[in-house]
């Protein structure tokens, strides 16, 4: 299986960058995709919302189902699976992509952003799995891929900003317990991590980072679509690094991901 034509994803945070980057990606093979994300209604300061993301998927050639969803909801994480699976007729695929950054040291992090973090990243995590599980098992080739880092506890990614590594790292141990409960049932759970920096938004949030040593968010989308497409059964519990994914699937050309080709590359965090 190569293509995602006729499944459905559910990708969280998927009304600009990353995650609609993977949306695109999913649609360009016929896939149904849910956007999901906080933004129904359009921000100057941010681009994109759930409508003008499902209006490019439906343009790429998928089919689009809009949901305005907070994840730290309980009821509206539940609603949003039941909808999308009563709308597409089941659930495929989870993406996590949904995530907060704050990259300060502790005397510098207001616990409200703090409590953002764990509510978004780990919690939303496991909350959004718990909820597409039940649709997830009925599927034929299930997959959760979860955007989050291989775990390390090097004290070097820890000390410079406590909170956002553990809430970051809260995810990728989501990941791994829940690849071991339901990976032996067919669900392949696995994580999926740049090799570099992504120029998204979020760069506005890390302080003297220069896109031009950034790779777009294309890379993450093709590496998401080679794991997406395989076959479920055996194989559970990887942190994948996109690089990697897209070489060993024969990718030998990086510098069309590049901002800017002529720049070094600038390594992401927890790597």
């Amino acid at each position: 299986m190569n293509s995602l034509s006729g499944k459905t994803l559910f990708i969280t945070g998927s009304s600009r960058g990353i995650g609609l980057a993977i949306a695109l990606r999913a649609a360009r093979d016929g896939a149904n995709v849910v956007i999901a994300a906080k933004s129904s209604v359009a921000n100057p300061k941010l681009p994109g919302t759930i409508h003008s993301a499902a209006a490019e998927v439906e343009a790429a050639g998928g089919k689009a189902l809009a949901i305005k969803c907070d994840i730290r909801e309980e009821a509206e994480v539940e609603s949003a699976m039941a909808d999308a699976a009563e709308y597409f007729g089941g659930i495929d695929i989870l993406v996590n992509n949904a995530s907060a950054i704050w990259l300060r040291g502790t005397l510098d992090t207001p616990m409200k952003r703090f409590d953002l973090m764990s509510q978004v990243n780990s919690r939303g995590s496991f909350l959004c799995a718990q909820k597409a599980l039940p649709y997830l098992l009925k599927s034929a080739n299930p997959h959760i891929l979860t955007l989050a880092p291989p775990p390390n506890l090097d004290p070097k990614w820890w000390a410079p900003h406590t909170g956002y590594t553990l809430a970051k790292m809260g995810m990728s141990f989501v990941t791994l317990g829940l690849a071991a409960e339901f990976g032996p049932q067919g669900v392949a759970v696995n994580a999926l991590w740049p090799k570099t920096v992504i120029a998204t938004d979020a760069l506005k949030m890390i302080p003297g980072v220069d896109a031009s040593g950034c790779r777009t968010p294309e890379i993450m989308a093709d590496a998401a679509q080679a794991v997406l497409t395989r076959q479920a059964a055996g194989f559970s519990g990887h942190f994948l690094i996109d690089e990697d994914v897209l070489r060993e699937a024969g990718e030998t050309d990086f510098a069309r991901y590049a901002v800017d080709p002529s720049r070094a590359l600038l390594p992401d965090l927890f790597l």
